[in-house]
């Protein structure tokens, strides 16, 4: 059966007028974005097997718009649409004030809007004043699904280009694991040496994920010829 065929009481798009969107299902939201079926299946049939082939709704909104064109009766135009839908998402939760970072666990959630809902693994700069004020978030690096690049001398140009007396890192595993891998412990352990070498003060790094954070400990610099 066609949505619009549904008792009008029924329809995805009169019951969110009717009721918010608080009172519709995951499916009918998504029906509602997709804007039509295909042949076979209505609009929130459709959504059923695009939230089934991503696994839930979290791996959706992760989801690159490439990924959705698998599911038949999805096509380009329905693919972006969906994927824009989530990415205006994850702008509309980054916050445009200026934060203060004063623990490790502010720099976690400054950098989490930069960070949550990735596929791909992100390496983000948090440039602070003395008072650690962010003067500026900008993303250094991004790489595969288990590693980004974090280049050292990029990051401490972008700081003093920037203004910062103090800067603070983080990166997410889109895995969902909090262990650091050695190389993170190798390149925080840089970054700190680097800092003060420039007058720099680094705040901290850390690891995000979706629903947690964890700080990297730092270790002694790594020998003269594996610097950067």
């Amino acid at each position: 059966m066609r949505v619009k065929d549904l008792p009008v009481a029924d329809q995805p798009r009169e019951r969110l007028l009717a009721s918010g969107p608080a009172a519709l299902a995951d499916r009918e939201l998504l029906a509602l974005l997709l804007g039509s079926g295909s042949k076979g299946a209505n609009a929130v049939e459709l959504a059923s097997r695009l939230i089934a082939h991503c696994g839930d709704l979290g791996e959706l909104a992760r989801a690159e718009a490439h990924r959705l064109l698998a599911v038949p009766g999805v096509g380009p135009a329905k693919a972006a649409r969906v994927a824009a839908a989530f990415q205006l998402v994850r702008r509309a939760q980054a916050e445009p004030e200026r934060t203060r970072i004063t623990c490790s666990g502010d720099l976690a959630a400054a950098a989490a809007p930069l960070l949550h809902g990735q596929a791909r693994e992100r390496l983000v700069v948090l440039v602070c004043d003395t008072r650690g004020n962010v003067l500026r978030r900008t993303l250094a690096s991004e790489g595969g699904s288990d590693h980004t690049p974090a280049p050292v001398r990029d990051i401490i140009t972008t700081v003093l280009v920037s203004g910062g007396a103090a800067f603070g890192l983080a990166h997410n595993h889109p895995s969902g694991s909090l262990e650091p891998s050695q190389a993170d412990l190798e390149v925080t352990a840089r970054l700190l040496e680097a800092a003060e070498t420039v007058g720099l003060r680094f705040l901290d790094h850390v690891i995000v994920t979706d629903t947690r954070w964890r700080r990297i400990p730092l270790l002694s610099p790594p020998p003269q010829g594996a610097r950067d």
